[in-house]
């Protein structure tokens, strides 16, 4: 066999076998612990679970139950930051998987991905920077999924503000609409947090940072996104290739700071049904622990 040919099939083989390990990370999902100090002090510590990008299809049995099961965390609250959905049809597995949650406080924003159904895409475009969304695509039941997680008890953050209750400490905390989509309307929360509150919570699907700077400015002691997949593709010893948004590659996923803010991002539990991959950058929920 002529080298040229056996260093092909080589590559090929290497392809594939890499292609073969990231759909099967795509199922193999990750609880991460984040221990977070910015809370008054004397006061015990609060678990608050950060989810995103739950991408839901309908039949997503595995997935509902890893979901329903990190209840047994016993979190103080829950925060989901968008993309619930990648389905038309999927509503009842998001009710479904976030059931053993609605009885804690809870809020949430949407992502593009509630909103319009997904397609198929060459991966390549996410190197060419952030990805447009096309008129065409189908609209999806968001209206439907808002009204289940609000009838549930959970606060909607689409450009809104409210005040949680959380283990008897006031939260005040504030969110957008997806800014990928350009539904972000900072300006109708905008202000100084309440000073008053144990802490202040700025909430968004993308990490933007034309929301997550005014966030900070406003003094947000913690700011949770998600919509990055933590690059979904990372290279060993090098991290994210892309984030999808204005936000720098190391920060694609995890705890950092953002000016005197924490910002954490969650890579996100699903994938796009068209892109069922990741690579070095498992399936995750969060449990913070704020002390």
């Amino acid at each position: 066999m002529h080298p040229s040919v056996r260093a092909a099939m080589g590559v090929a083989a290497l392809g594939a076998a890499g292609l073969a390990y990231a759909h099967w990370e795509s199922r193999h999902f990750t609880l991460r612990r984040v221990e977070i100090d910015l809370l008054p002090e004397n006061q015990p510590a609060l678990r608050v679970l950060h989810l995103s990008d739950l991408h839901f299809v309908p039949r997503q049995k595995n997935k509902i139950a890893w979901v329903q099961s990190l209840r047994e965390l016993r979190p103080d609250a829950v925060i989901a930051t968008g993309d619930f959905l990648s389905h038309a049809e999927a509503i009842p597995e998001v009710l479904d998987a976030l059931g053993p949650f609605f009885d804690l406080p809870g809020a949430f924003v949407l992502g593009s991905n509630d909103y319009y159904a997904p397609k198929p895409i060459n991966p390549a475009r996410y190197l060419q920077g952030p990805s447009g969304l096309e008129p065409t695509r189908t609209m999806l039941p968001w209206g439907d999924l808002v009204s289940g997680l609000v009838n549930s008890g959970w606060t909607d953050l689409s450009n809104a503000r409210a005040t949680l209750e959380v283990d008897s400490r006031i939260v005040d905390v504030r969110g957008v609409d997806d800014p990928h989509i350009s539904r972000d309307r900072y300006d109708e929360v905008a202000g100084a947090f309440d000073s008053a509150a144990d802490f202040s919570l700025g909430v968004t699907h993308a990490p933007y940072l034309r929301v997550i700077d005014r966030m900070a400015d406003d003094g947000a002691d913690l700011i949770l996104a998600g919509h990055t997949h933590g690059g979904q593709l990372r290279v060993p010893g090098y991290g994210a290739l892309v984030t999808n948004c204005d936000l720098d590659t190391k920060r694609s996923r995890g705890l950092s700071r953002h000016q005197d803010s924490f910002l954490h991002v969650s890579a996100g539990i699903g994938t796009s049904p068209y892109a069922p991959f990741r690579f070095a950058c498992p399936p995750e929920a969060t449990l913070l622990t704020l002390t």
